[in-house]
C-alpha cells in the first residue's frame, strides 16, 4: 500500500508536486511491486530531506494509522497506560513510539521472547509474551488492579477477547485488525460494566473520505521524522526481483518492523 521514489513526470494541473522531487506515495496494493506507477496527486508526498527511500517506502501507513488511532481516535492523555497488541510488528513498533511520544505508560504484548527484546529497547516499560503468559492478568498486576486506558489491538482473536477484561472504566479499546486470523465477538454486557468504547480505526477510509485531514496526518509524522523524534525500524530490504523470498519471511513471522523492497 506505499512506496517512494522520485517523480519522473505530473499531469498539467499537478500543483504541489514537480519532476524531481523525493516524494512517498499511499495507496493501492501490489502495484507497488514495480519500478515505476502512476499516482493520483493528492496521494503524494514530499519527504524530509534527511529521510532515505527505505525509511519512507515503509513510513506512511504504519506512523499514519497509529498516530490517527491513538491521537484522533483513542485521545491517548499523558500519563494513561497504553497496551500494544503485536507491539514487534510494522504497525505494532509504531504504536509503541508514538505512545512513549505522547507521555502514555506502554506495554507491549508479542509471541516471541526475541522479538520483544526490540519492544523493550523502544523503551516499553513492560512486555507480555502471550504465548506463555495470560495477558488479562499480567496487565492487571502491572495496572495494580486499574487496567489499560487505551488498547491498540492490531490482533484479534484471543487478545481481543482478554482486552474486554483488562480495560480501564472509561477505557477506548481501538480496533486495528484480525492478524491472528480470528475476528472476535464482544459480548456488549462488558462494555456497559467498564463504561469503556470499542472504536473501529480504518486509516484508508479516512483517507479516502477525509483526503485534506488524512494528508495532515501524514505531513505531522513527517514533521515529527524531520525533527529527529521517530526512529522508524526496517527489519531487512531485500532487492525488487527477490520479492518471493521478501514475502516468505513475511508469512514465516520473521521481521521486526518493517521489510522493504529496493529498486
Amino acid at each position: 500500500m506505499e512506496g517512494a521514489g522520485t517523480i519522473l513526470e505530473v499531469g498539467s494541473a499537478v500543483r504541489d508536486v514537480k519532476p524531481g522531487d523525493r516524494v512517498l506515495g499511499f495507496g493501492g496494493g501490489g502495484g507497488w511491486f514495480a519500478e515505476q506507477r502512476i499516482m493520483p496527486a493528492g496521494l503524494v508526498q514530499k519527504i524530509p530531506d534527511n529521510m532515505p527511500f527505505e525509511i519512507a517506502a515503509g513510513f506512511p501507513v504504519v506512523y499514519g494509522t497509529s498516530y490517527y488511532a491513538l491521537v484522533e481516535r483513542g485521545r491517548l492523555r499523558k500519563g494513561e497506560t497504553l497496551l500494544v497488541h503485536g507491539a514487534s510488528g510494522g504497525v505494532g513498533m509504531t504504536a509503541v513510539e508514538l505512545g512513549l511520544s505522547l507521555g502514555a505508560t506502554v506495554i507491549g504484548t508479542g509471541g516471541n521472547d526475541e522479538k520483544l527484546k526490540a519492544v523493550t529497547a523502544l523503551g516499553a516499560s513492560h512486555v507480555i509474551n502471550y504465548a506463555r503468559e495470560p495477558i488479562r492478568e499480567r496487565v492487571l498486576e502491572l495496572t495494580q488492579g486499574r487496567g489499560a486506558d487505551v488498547i491498540y489491538d492490531a490482533v484479534g482473536g484471543d487478545c481481543t477477547d482478554q482486552s474486554m477484561r483488562c480495560i480501564a472504566r472509561n477505557g477506548r479499546l481501538l480496533i486495528i485488525g484480525f492478524t491472528s486470523g480470528r475476528i472476535p465477538a464482544v459480548k456488549t454486557n462488558l462494555p456497559l460494566l467498564k463504561e469503556c468504547s470499542v472504536i473501529g480505526v480504518a486509516f484508508r477510509r479516512y483517507g479516502l473520505e477525509q483526503p485534506e485531514a488524512h494528508r495532515a496526518v501524514i505531513a505531522k509524522v513527517l514533521d515529527m521524522y524531520a525533527q529527529g523524534q521517530l526512529k522508524p525500524h526496517v527489519s531487512a530490504t531485500y532487492p525488487l526481483d527477490r520479492v518471493k523470498d521478501a514475502m516468505r519471511a513475511l508469512m514465516a513471522r520473521k521481521v521486526v518492523g518493517k521489510l522493504v523492497l529496493t529498486v
